[in-house]
């Protein structure tokens, strides 16, 4: 039996499930839009915990675009966090669309390896990264499909949308 996929609109934050992802920055210090908000509700010993990993990279590449990394949750309901980091949209000419399936491929890998079953997405690099919303929800559902097959311990994948033309988006492709 496969993992259940399934779109939901609302808070990430607040969700009851074994990891959440963090569409991060490569700094992983923190920033807009769900990334702040992940980092507002678990509190600042995700901070101390994303500079050390920082300290132990070069400068500015805690996280380089297209790779995920695990933390503790700290604050949130979820076990742990992983932060990965999408691409900014430059009209798809430097790798966008592989460089975004990389975050979704990764952090099912590392959710799989670290035995964590149940994961919830942002939609990731469609916020200030101005990835075009359409093209992310394609990338986003049929690599998580692709690799759900090289994952069988992961149960539930969820899909968390926080505006409505993500979710019809979504939607539309999970039919």
């Amino acid at each position: 039996m496969g993992a259940v996929i399934e779109l939901v609109q609302g808070d990430i934050t607040v969700l009851d499930v074994d990891v959440i992802v963090n569409a991060a920055n490569s700094s992983l210090m923190g920033g807009g839009g769900v990334d702040g908000a992940i980092h507002r509700a678990a509190g600042p010993l995700l901070l101390e915990e994303c500079a050390k990993i920082a300290a132990a990279r070069p400068a500015g590449h805690a996280c380089p675009t297209g790779e995920a990394v695990l933390t503790g949750a700290y604050k949130l309901p979820c076990k742990k966090l992983i932060h990965t980091v999408g691409p900014v949209w430059h009209g798809g000419r430097y790798g966008e669309a592989e460089l975004l399936a990389s975050c979704y491929r990764k952090s099912l890998l590392l959710a799989e390896n670290n035995g964590l079953k149940t994961i919830a997405f942002p939609n990731i690099s469609t916020g200030v990264y101005g990835y075009p919303k359409d093209k992310a929800a394609a990338i986003a559902v049929q690599t998580v499909r692709d690799v759900l097959a090289e994952t069988p311990n992961i149960a539930r994948v969820l899909f968390v949308c926080f505006d409505r033309e993500n979710l019809d988006l979504y939607r539309q492709l999970l039919g």
